[in-house]
């Protein structure tokens, strides 16, 4: 389905680590849903002035999502999925040089994102749905495998662990193990251990605390924390006070190994990353 392997994308190459900003093309996602809306409609003017910002701004790469995982969320059909997602990935196919990425569980929204240029499948299910996994290997796009206890409607209503990092990495080793047996190369495969899917802020920190435990792997960690409820939880910020409180995460977690951030606040967390890498890798 791919025209090349997506690891040909020099934005997916990770010398320094990568910030991934959210496109939510979704009417309900909890900080950012509406943006790209008119109505009920994706307005092609509000992707581009949505999109041209991320660029501007130093995203390296764009998760398009068109279904809210947010506890409690209007679960979507896979046509309004696909209705809302694939407009956004052929404008920014076409617009941009960015690496594109697709937010989503559903093979037949893969297969179309493929089709349209796509370069990584970001999948909050880790590809456990049914004939996930073989579209994702048939395409040859990028996979990023998430952890989440539960589904999205429940998953916060009393998350439960012994030991939150052995049980996500042991979760994650398995859908790793899954990935190769489908004939997905690890060079293709980067992990999310899922902060705020299915866990309490002790259990967050836990993983945050750890997170090399994790990296340790011996995969690629994206860390997802912008302006996650846990900021609320611990500080009592709401959304629009949690920029610092995110960004403070973001560095924890780059400085415990991950290698991308994903994230609404892009021009700020462009700032933590260059200084990040001008300290680590002499890249400045």
């Amino acid at each position: 389905m791919a025209d090349k392997n997506s690891m040909t994308h020099p934005k997916l190459q990770l010398e320094t680590p990568r910030l991934m900003a959210i496109v939510n093309a979704t009417p309900d996602s909890f900080s950012d849903g509406g943006l790209v809306f008119n109505g009920s409609r994706i307005d092609e003017n509000k992707v581009a002035r949505r999109i041209e910002s991320i660029v501007k701004e130093g995203a390296d790469i764009i998760d398009i999502g068109g279904e809210s995982t947010r506890p409690g969320a209007a679960t979507v059909s896979i046509q309004e999925e696909m209705d809302r997602v694939l407009p956004v990935v052929e404008w920014a196919v076409s617009h941009t040089e960015l690496a594109i990425s697709v937010d989503t569980s559903s093979p037949e929204l893969m297969v179309e994102a493929a089709r349209l240029g796509a370069h990584l499948i970001n999948d909050v299910r880790a590809l456990t749905r049914p004939n996930a996994l073989a579209v994702a290997a048939k395409s040859g796009l990028m996979v990023c495998l998430m952890h989440m206890q539960g589904k999205p409607a429940t998953m916060q209503e009393a998350p439960k662990y012994d030991n939150p990092v052995i049980e996500v990495n042991e979760f994650l080793q398995a859908r790793v193990q899954a990935c190769l047996g489908a004939g997905i190369d690890a060079s293709n495969i980067w992990l999310d251990p899922g902060f705020g899917f299915g866990k309490s802020l002790e259990h967050n920190l836990a993983l945050l605390r750890d997170l090399p435990e994790v990296s340790g792997l011996g995969f690629p960690v994206l860390a997802g924390l912008s302006r996650k409820s846990m900021i609320h939880h611990l500080l009592k910020r709401e959304l629009d006070e949690r920029l610092p409180a995110s960004l403070s995460l973001g560095l924890m977690a780059l400085e415990r190994g991950a290698k991308i951030l994903r994230v609404h606040d892009v021009a700020a967390t462009r700032d933590i990353i260059d200084c990040y890498a001008a300290v680590h890798y002499n890249k400045y």
